[in-house]
C-alpha cells in the first residue's frame, strides 16, 4: 500500500521563509482582528491536518479506488467504507470552516493555511477531498452572492459541515458552451422558482455524508435572453428548508446515476435530474455566469491542487521504491555487500525523482503564493494592492490549473515508470495516482480552454496590463540577484525567457488580426510557456532563501542544499522546454490549417 508523508517543512518555508506570510497577513485588518495571522498558529494547524491526511484519509485511498460509489433504485448514494466516519471526525474538528468568516461560524484562518490543508488532503486522498472542498466553492459563491436571507440559512450549516455543497453547470449536450444549457426556471410567483432539466458530471452530487446537499445550479429564466447573456444561478437543496430552519420534504431533485469513471471512484460523479425542484435566485437574473466564476476560479485552483497533491505522492512513492529496490551493479557500488544496486543509482531513475520533486515544489510555490493573493485581494486595506492582487489571481489561475495538472500527471506516470512492472499492478497504488490525475486536465474546463483563457481574456483582451505587472516582478528579481555568481546563470536564463513572452504575445496577436484561429492554435503552447516562465521565478525566490541560509551556516539537515540542487535541475533540464515551444508558438498553426476531408469530414457531412 502506497504511503504520504506531508511536506510539512517545504510548507513552511513557502509560506513563512519565501513569501513571508506571517508579515503580510498582520498588514490586513481583518487577520489581526481574528488572531489569525500568527506563524505559530498556522503551524500548528498545519501539524494537525498532516496528522488528519496521513492516518485518516491516506489508509482510505484504496479502499475508495476499489469499493467505489453505489447508488440504489431511490437515487441514494453509499460511500466507500470509512468515508462518511472521516468526514464525521472532520467536521467535527471544524475543518470544514477553516477560512470561512466567523460571521457564519468559520475559523477565519487565511486562505494560504487553507489552500495547504487542501494539498494534504488531495494527496492523501483525492476522491475524499473532493466532497469538502466542492462544499467551499459553494461557501464562496454564496457568501459573495447570496441574499442576507439565503446567507443567514444556508451558509452557517455549509460552514459547520452539517451541510454539503455542489456546482451544477454540464448538461448532456454542453460542457464548455454554457450558453446552449436547456435547464429551465420557472417563477413561482413567492419568491421561489421551479427548477426543470438534467445536470451530469457532477461531483459529490449525491452521497451519505450529510442529511441535506446544497446544489447551485445554472438554469434559464423563462423569458432571458439566449446564450450566457440569459443565465441565472439558483440555490437547490436537496431536502428542503423549513422557516425555521429545520429540514423538511424532498425537493424534486434526485440522482438518476452515477458516471463510471477511469478514476477518483471513491467521489460520486452524479447525474442530478431535476423536476420542477424548488430553488432560490442567487444574485440578480441574468447574471449567473458572473456569480459562478466566483465559485468556478476556486475550483480550478482546486484542479490545479489536484494536479500538485497527486504529483507529490506519487513521487514520495517513487523515492520510497527507488532507495529500496535492488536491480544490476552499479559502478562504483552503494552497496558491495549485496548482489545488486538500488536503482536511484541511475542517472535516468533520478531524473524522473528530480521531476517530480521539481514541479511539485514550484507548483506548492505558486499555489500558496496565489492563496496569499486570494488573502490580499479579498482583506487588505490599500485598494491597490488589492487590485494588484486580483490582477496576479486573475492572470495566473489559468496557469495553476492546466500547467499543475498537467505537469502532476506527467509526474505520476514519470513516479510509476520508476516502479516498472510493479507500477502497473494495483496493489503497489502507482496505477491509482495515474488515474485520479487524468481528471484535472478535463474538468473545471479542460486545460485547452484554460490556456484561450489566459491568452485571450487575461492577455490580448486587456492589452497585456496584467502580464506587464508580471514581468515587472521578474525583472525586479533578476536584478536584485544579479550580481550573485552561484544565481547569475538562472536569472539570466529567466530574464530572457521573460522577455521572450511579450515577443510571443506580440507574434500572437498580430498573426490573430488576420486570422483569429492563430490565436487558438498557439494558446496551449503559450500557456506551457507562461507556466514555465512562472514556475522559474519561484524556482530563483526559493533558490535565493536558500543559497542565504547555506551561507549563514543555517543549513543543519541539507534542506537548503537540496533545494538548490532542485533549482539546478529545474533550470537545467526542464526549463530549456521553453525555446521548443517559443520554436512552435512562431511557426503558427498553418500546418493546422489542413483539408478536414483526411478526417473524414466531407464525407461525413455529404451523407448528412
Amino acid at each position: 500500500m502506497p504511503q504520504y508523508k506531508a511536506p510539512l517543512r517545504d510548507l513552511r518555508f513557502v509560506m513563512h521563509e519565501v513569501l513571508k506570510a506571517e508579515d503580510a497577513l498582520k498588514a490586513m485588518p481583518y487577520y489581526a482582528q481574528h488572531e489569525t495571522a500568527d506563524a505559530d498558529l498556522i503551524n500548528q494547524v498545519l501539524e494537525e491536518a498532516a496528522r488528519f491526511a496521513e492516518n485518516e484519509l491516506a489508509p482510505l485511498n484504496a479502499v475508495g479506488d476499489q469499493e467505489g460509489c453505489v447508488r440504489d433504485a431511490q437515487g441514494n448514494v453509499t460511500t466507500p467504507t470509512g468515508f462518511k466516519a472521516a468526514y464525521t471526525k472532520f467536521r467535527q474538528a471544524g475543518w470544514t470552516g477553516l477560512d470561512a468568516d466567523p460571521q457564519w461560524g468559520g475559523q477565519g484562518m487565511p486562505h494560504v493555511a487553507n489552500i495547504a490543508v487542501s494539498e494534504m488532503n488531495i494527496a492523501a486522498n483525492v476522491a475524499w477531498s473532493m466532497y469538502p472542498g466542492l462544499s467551499h466553492g459553494a461557501y464562496s459563491a454564496l457568501y459573495a452572492h447570496g441574499s442576507d436571507e439565503l446567507k443567514a440559512t444556508y451558509l452557517p450549516k455549509i460552514v459547520s459541515g452539517e451541510w454539503t455543497g455542489t456546482m451544477c453547470l454540464t448538461e448532456p449536450h454542453a460542457g464548455t458552451d454554457l450558453g446552449i444549457i436547456r435547464t429551465k426556471a420557472s417563477d413561482n410567483g413567492d419568491g421561489t422558482y421551479a427548477i426543470t432539466g438534467t445536470k451530469i458530471f457532477i461531483s459529490a452530487g449525491e452521497h451519505d455524508f450529510t442529511d441535506n446537499i446544497i446544489h447551485l445550479v445554472l438554469a434559464r429564466l423563462e423569458g432571458s435572453p439566449e446564450g450566457t447573456k440569459g443565465i441565472s444561478l439558483f440555490l437547490v437543496p436537496k431536502v428542503l428548508v423549513d422557516a425555521d430552519g429545520r429540514l423538511g420534504e424532498r425537493n424534486g431533485v434526485v440522482c438518476g446515476s452515477l458516471e463510471h469513471k477511469m478514476g477518483i471512484h471513491g467521489n460520486a460523479t452524479a447525474v442530478l435530474n431535476f423536476d420542477g425542484a424548488t430553488g432560490y435566485l442567487v444574485g440578480e437574473v441574468n447574471k449567473g455566469m458572473n456569480n459562478m466564476f466566483t465559485m468556478m476560479n476556486a475550483a480550478r485552483l482546486g484542479t490545479g491542487m489536484q494536479g500538485l497533491g497527486l504529483g507529490e505522492v506519487a513521487y514520495q512513492n517513487a523515492v520510497a521504491y527507488a532507495k529500496d529496490r535492488l536491480q544490476m551493479r552499479h559502478e562504483p557500488r552503494v552497496k558491495p555487500e549485496e548482489k545488486a544496486d538500488p536503482i536511484i543509482s541511475y542517472p535516468d531513475v533520478r531524473r524522473m525523482l528530480l521531476t517530480g520533486r521539481a514541479y511539485s515544489e514550484a507548483g506548492r510555490a505558486l499555489a500558496l503564493w496565489l492563496a496569499l493573493s486570494l488573502d490580499t485581494e479579498h482583506h487588505h486595506p490599500d485598494e491597490a494592492k488589492r487590485k494588484e492582487a486580483a490582477d496576479l489571481v486573475a492572470l495566473l489561475t489559468p496557469v495553476a490549473k492546466a500547467f499543475m495538472t498537467d505537469n502532476g500527471f506527467n509526474v505520476a506516470v514519470q513516479s510509476q515508470q520508476v516502479f516498472g512492472g510493479h507500477g502497473y499492478i494495483r496493489e503497489w497504488g502507482m496505477e491509482q495516482f495515474v488515474r485520479d490525475a487524468r481528471i484535472g486536465m478535463i474538468y473545471e474546463g479542460t486545460n485547452s480552454i484554460q490556456a484561450l483563457d489566459l491568452l485571450g481574456r487575461k492577455v490580448l483582451m486587456d492589452g497585456g496590463k496584467k502580464l506587464q505587472r508580471l514581468a515587472g516582478q521578474v525583472e525586479a528579481l533578476v536584478n536584485e540577484v544579479q550580481d550573485d555568481e552561484e544565481l547569475q546563470g538562472y536569472a539570466d536564463q529567466l530574464g530572457k525567457a521573460a522577455g521572450q513572452v511579450a515577443t510571443l504575445t506580440m507574434v500572437i496577436g498580430q498573426k490573430a488580426m488576420q486570422n483569429a484561429d492563430e490565436a487558438n492554435a498557439a494558446a496551449v503552447d503559450y500557456l506551457r510557456y507562461v507556466g514555465h516562465v512562472t514556475y522559474a521565478f519561484l524556482w530563483l525566490k526559493m533558490a535565493k532563501v536558500a543559497l542565504d541560509a547555506v551561507k549563514a551556516g543555517n543549513d543543519k539537515d541539507g534542506f537548503y542544499k537540496a533545494k538548490l540542487q532542485t533549482a539546478r535541475f529545474y533550470f537545467d533540464k526542464l526549463f530549456p522546454e521553453t525555446k521548443m515551444l517559443s520554436a512552435t508558438i512562431k511557426a503558427g498553426g498553418d500546418s493546422l490549417d489542413v483539408d478536414m476531408g483526411m478526417f473524414g469530414v466531407e464525407r461525413d457531412l455529404a451523407t448528412a
